[in-house]
């Protein structure tokens, strides 16, 4: 009996296969570009730049107008700095990567007394914290410079120093004691959150360069003393992690914004109540419009704009990170991998206290929340990883053989160096010991080995042989012009 094969379903179970199989060939295929993680980059800084502009209207709006002022008052200031950040975008995409190196220095130096002068009285206090500094109507943080600041002057003391790195008071010092003379101002403000972040930065800084595992225990264990000291000793850190723990505990003061939050998650549903439309804007959650913007997203856009904002830092944490290992100049990695993590931590701080996975600290969704120098600092850091991008090895060959390509001759961007190792040094030989004055050096013969290859002696006897004898002769030759001089 024979058996006749099923050919429309054969087909159709093939056709599948066959699409995805091309299309995940099609995808290889694009991103071994050369410049695919640039375009990438570019991709994503566009699109968390538009979400966060469109969710800051939507979510400041409603309070402006119980306010009495204008509905776009919030908007417009973030707008301007959305500006300005985008102009410094372009900047960081064409400065030299060298020259910001060698200018870290400064800007750390500068970071660490602009922290010291807002503690006086030329900084403001808003939010219970001494961190800010007003001149005329531009307002900004120096912490959001500092850490920028602390990952490019680490990585480039890390990478000056590799070849000591074996030993911790090379590896620690002086980045460790900077970095906790950066923490111990910034708790002055005092800012948690600030010193959050500040913390990722550093140990980001010290994983990435290759740091031993004990360090980082010995690193987890003062953290968790830290936080427990510092909880503790403020009433107001202590009120946080108590909300944290039991939030139902005051739930119209203290665990009010964890409440609100998880209620506008869920109103939200699937596909959210739309544009404007939530209810958490109009004073119901304080801060929507800064800390707690993704319980926003949630309700106006439901579970698929909260997956959207996570798939984009989870494609820029993979982008960033591919950037740094495709890199061969080891700063560039250093800083590219530090940027990334920075600012995908932040981001995950700050959707974990929004979901109550985390106490709440005041961190801000990068690029989306509403705040100057964060969106600017950002959109700064955005600029670098980019530029790091288009230093790759096979991105330099493709734009410095086929030229900048459309999207660089859109931003009029040169041409970025290729890397080149330092070079190697070579061993310096020893000089030779100065000789007594009036003493002759006896010069041993030059020794044929061949002639020596039939001697029943080896090498090495038969060169002591020759220096005694040698030594022995020059000595009697001395005696004997001695006698015939003196006499």
């Amino acid at each position: 009996m024979t058996v006749v094969a099923d050919k429309p379903r054969s087909k159709r179970k093939v056709r599948p296969a066959g699409r995805v199989a091309s299309l995940r060939s099609g995808l290889t295929s694009w991103m071994s570009r050369p410049l695919a993680d640039f375009h990438l980059l570019l991709a994503i800084f566009g699109m968390l730049t538009v979400l966060g502009l469109v969710m800051v209207l939507s979510a400041s709006a409603p309070g402006q107008v119980a306010s009495g002022v204008s509905a776009y008052s919030v908007f417009q200031k973030q707008l301007i700095y959305v500006c300005i950040g985008a102009v410094l975008f372009w900047v960081m995409l064409r400065f030299p990567l060298r020259r910001l190196r060698h200018f870290s220095t400064a800007a750390m130096a500068i970071g660490v007394v602009l922290l010291a002068l807002v503690l006086t009285p030329l900084g403001d206090v808003r939010g219970g914290a001494r961190s800010w500094f007003t001149v005329g109507p531009i307002s900004f943080q120096p912490i959001e410079a500092v850490k920028l600041a602390l990952a490019l002057w680490g990585a480039h003391v890390l990478v000056t120093k590799r070849a000591l790195l074996s030993q911790y008071r090379h590896l620690l010092v002086p980045v460790v004691p900077v970095a906790m003379l950066v923490f111990a101002l910034v708790m002055l403000q005092p800012d948690l959150g600030g010193t959050i972040t500040l913390g990722v930065v550093l140990i980001s800084l010290l994983w990435f360069v290759g740091a031993p595992m004990r360090l980082f225990g010995v690193i987890a264990g003062g953290a968790v003393a830290g936080a427990v000291v510092l909880a503790i000793g403020a009433a107001y850190r202590l009120q946080r992690v108590s909300t944290f723990l039991n939030p139902d505990a005051d739930p119209l003061g203290a665990g009010l914004q964890a409440r609100q939050a998880m209620f506008a998650l869920a109103e939200g549903g699937l596909f959210g109540k739309g544009l404007a439309r939530g209810s958490s804007q109009w004073r119901y959650l304080p801060n929507v419009e800064s800390d707690f913007i993704f319980a926003v997203i949630g309700e106006e856009l439901g579970f698929v704009g909260c997956a959207l904002v996570l798939v984009l830092f989870g494609m820029l944490a993979w982008v960033g990170l591919r950037v740094a290992a495709r890199n061969t100049d080891p700063w560039i990695r250093i800083v590219s991998a530090t940027l990334t993590v920075w600012l995908v931590a932040q981001a995950a701080i700050n959707i974990g206290y929004v979901v109550r996975l985390l106490p709440v600290t005041g961190i801000t969704l990068p690029m989306i929340s509403s705040g100057g120098t964060s969106v600017v600092t950002t959109m700064i850091v955005f600029g670098i990883l980019a530029n790091c991008a288009r230093h790759e090895p096979d991105a330099v060959a493709a734009l410095r053989s086929l030229g900048p390509g459309r999207v660089g001759g859109l931003l009029k961007l040169p041409a970025p160096e290729a890397y080149r190792p330092p070079a190697k040094r070579k061993p310096v030989r020893p000089s030779t010991p100065p000789r007594a004055p009036g003493r002759r050096t006896a010069q041993l013969p030059v020794v044929d080995e061949r002639r020596m290859a039939g001697r029943s002696a080896p090498p090495s006897e038969y060169r002591r042989r020759e220096s005694r004898r040698t030594q022995g002769r020059s000595e009697q030759g001395r005696s004997t012009r001695g006698r015939g001089r003196y006499n």
